[in-house]
């Protein structure tokens, strides 16, 4: 991998590798972004088949941030952490320690969070050694587990995107068939269920979903099953690229609506589903609500004001299918291009990110 060359031609600033011998932390930082503000983005723990796919997951999770910090209309960049390992044995208290320590050494330019592979146990551990993160213990006047914020994001993109298909945003009696019932997915068919939607949900955790059945009662399909049922909305609420050339004919729905990253196998079944007229919710767009959450944070919790910011996800999906309709283009790139236009009209008042007295990171330290 030509390292450099693949930076320079995605506009990467900033890649960092992290290693301290005793604990065994080998992580990789990489800062996309800092136009609109320093960059926030989550550290996920895996166990990489190779140190250069970590890199490149790095690389390309950062750049997501920025479009996904952007679109939401946060004055932050985007950037993200890999550390390398198994985070069922591999994890310690030196690891995460020695982590926080070249977060501070980057004096506000990255702001973690949890994301695959740690949890809000571990980003208490960072904070022993910064400040510079986020999603930390309610103790510390954090927000906590981010999944139910991030679930009410995902229903009110998903009344957005169902108010273009169906003339109302009324999920009353819509059938969605939800992909996936992990802690997001479960709180978003709560608010589904709420409002008397109809449920059919699978995942490959038979608990999880008899969970789901008995609190909502869901009915429930096998996992091979779920892109060919009759519905209204599908839900892809798992794993990523399952938009593809085996399940995209299986659809028989008018809209898509998740909260999985990735959604899309390749940019052409974002362009198929254009061309089929089913209303695709950018998955970046409608599953921000829990860097929305975490983000407000760094202002000093405040849940009220969290979820307020979080409802503006509605608008944030009206404007990508404005845009979509005014410029004849599929949802992706109208969402690209949201968020791309945005972080133009800064760039033109504003060079790269540097902490001082203005910014409300500076309040905190």
């Amino acid at each position: 991998m030509k390292i450099f060359e693949y930076m320079n031609e995605y506009d990467y600033e900033q890649l960092l590798f992290c290693q301290d011998e005793q604990s065994g932390l080998k992580a990789i930082i990489a800062i996309h972004d800092t136009t609109l503000g320093p960059a926030l983005g989550g550290t996920r723990m895996w166990t990489y088949k190779s140190e250069e796919d970590a890199i490149i997951d790095a690389l390309r999770l950062a750049r997501g941030m920025t479009y996904k910090n952007a679109a939401a209309g946060l004055n932050l960049g985007g950037g993200k952490t890999v550390i390398i390992g198994d985070p069922r044995k591999d994890k310690n208290e030196e690891m995460f320690r020695a982590f926080g320590r070249f977060i501070q050494g980057l004096n506000g330019r990255y702001i973690t969070a949890e994301d695959v592979g740690t949890t809000v146990e571990d980003m208490d551990i960072i904070h022993e050694e910064t400040n510079f993160v986020t999603g930390i213990s309610p103790a510390f006047g954090s927000s906590g587990n981010p999944s139910p914020v991030t679930a009410y994001g995902c229903y009110v993109g998903m009344k957005a995107a169902a108010k273009e298909a169906f003339g109302t945003d009324s999920l009353e009696g819509k059938t969605v068939a939800v992909q996936g019932v992990g802690n997001v997915a479960f709180e978003l068919c709560r608010y589904l269920h709420e409002e008397g939607a109809k449920l059919i949900v699978t995942d490959i955790n038979e608990a999880a979903v008899k969970r789901a059945q008995e609190a909502f009662q869901a009915q429930a399909v096998d996992p091979n099953d779920i892109y060919s049922v009759e519905a209204d909305i599908f839900s892809p609420c798992a794993l990523g690229a399952v938009i593809n050339d085996e399940t995209l004919p299986q659809l028989k729905v008018k809209v898509i609506a998740g909260s999985a990253n990735n959604q899309l196998q390749s940019t052409k079944h974002g362009d198929k589903l254009h061309e089929l007229g089913i209303v695709y919710a950018p998955d970046y767009v409608i599953n921000a609500g829990g860097v929305i959450n975490v983000a407000d944070e760094l202002y000093g919790y405040n849940k009220e004001r969290a979820l307020k910011k979080v409802e503006a996800i509605y608008q944030n999906v009206e404007k990508v299918i404005e845009i979509s309709k005014r410029d004849q283009i599929p949802t992706y790139i109208a969402a690209d291009r949201m968020a791309e236009e945005r972080i133009e009209k800064m760039r033109k008042s504003r060079s790269q990110f540097l902490l001082n007295n203005k910014h409300i990171l500076a309040n905190r330290m």
